[in-house]
């Protein structure tokens, strides 16, 4: 169940809301005269999500390569990625 409080909650109590984010791992949503308005979050839970979200972003890439044939076999990708760490190893 998603914590949801007051945009007055942010200065009245801001430690109560940063121990929540902190410790539960999940955001806070702020409402602004009774609708939605912000999500606060640990700075370690949005760079998570930031993380994955990139991630995602190169997994579709790949996908849009594939699907216009841009792609190469996964045992040459491998074999690829092999030559490049054996190479590194210098």
């Amino acid at each position: 169940m998603p914590e949801i409080r007051p945009s007055t909650d942010m200065r009245s109590k801001y430690n109560e809301i940063s121990t929540f984010c902190h410790d539960k791992g999940q955001p806070v949503f702020i409402t602004k005269n009774g609708h939605g308005d912000l999500a606060v979050m640990a700075i370690a839970q949005y760079e998570e999500l930031a993380e994955a979200q990139s991630l995602y972003r190169l997994i579709e890439q790949g996908a849009a390569q594939i699907a216009s044939g841009k792609g190469i076999p996964l045992e040459d990708a491998m074999q690829q990625v092999r030559e490049a760490l054996t190479h590194a190893k210098v």
